[in-house]
């Protein structure tokens, strides 16, 4: 029994998705407090960018003949496919960036494809919780509309790919405050806050009582 965490964010103790995470994990750690906690912070302690390469590279390669790289970025790959397997939940921060997923998730979900027999669905039912936030408005009539390809790719990973029982918690406008191009939208922000942050707590509960049960 264990909880996955991973977190992405470049913004370190100012970073929203985080703090989004730490209201799930405190929630299932208040009810289960020696429930263990596996950690990776991908921006903080960022995966090789050339590991996936040589991790697929050494799978064609004769085990005997596989150099010293090629053997380090398996290992490497079959860990994180290890941790996701063994999550009984994960906790997943992972913010849009620049329109898309950061370079550091894409190599972390890359790493982990190559980790394990292709087609393995490493999260198989377990109950995940995706925290995503962006700095600016990306829905319906916005003029942003369509320009987050976060959310539906990482839909695509973990539910048809991996196989995940996703919840996902969004929050927009975190650059209000920041951007003063966007004060006029403060009150919407802080309305948007308090919504993602009650669903974090709620997505909390539910993945400490799947600990539970």
């Amino acid at each position: 029994m264990s909880v996955l965490r991973i977190d992405a964010s470049i913004q370190g103790d100012h970073s929203a998705s985080s703090a989004l995470a730490d209201l799930v994990l405190e929630r299932v750690v208040s009810a289960h407090p020696d429930v263990p906690v596996v950690r990776r912070h991908l921006a903080q302690d960022p995966l090789p960018a050339d590991a996936w390469a040589t991790a697929i590279s050494g799978g064609f390669t004769p085990e005997a003949d596989r150099s010293h790289a090629q053997r380090d970025a398996l290992a490497l790959a079959e860990t994180l496919a290890g941790e996701l397997q063994q999550a009984t939940t994960a906790v997943l921060a992972l913010p849009l960036y620049n329109y898309g997923v950061s370079q550091h998730v894409k190599t972390w979900m890359d790493l982990a494809c190559a980790g394990a027999p292709m087609g393995t669905r490493l999260l198989e039912g377990t109950p995940t919780v995706l925290l995503t936030t962006r700095g600016g408005a990306y829905g319906p009539g916005t003029p942003r509309e369509g320009w987050d390809h976060n959310v539906d790719f990482l839909r695509r990973i973990l539910c048809d790919v991996w196989g995940a029982d996703l919840t996902v918690v969004e929050r927009e406008f975190t650059l209000v405050g920041v951007n003063p191009a966007l004060d006029e939208f403060t009150e919407t922000a802080a309305l948007m806050r308090k919504s993602a942050e009650e669903a974090a707590v709620e997505a909390g509960d539910a993945l400490a009582a799947h600990h539970a049960a």
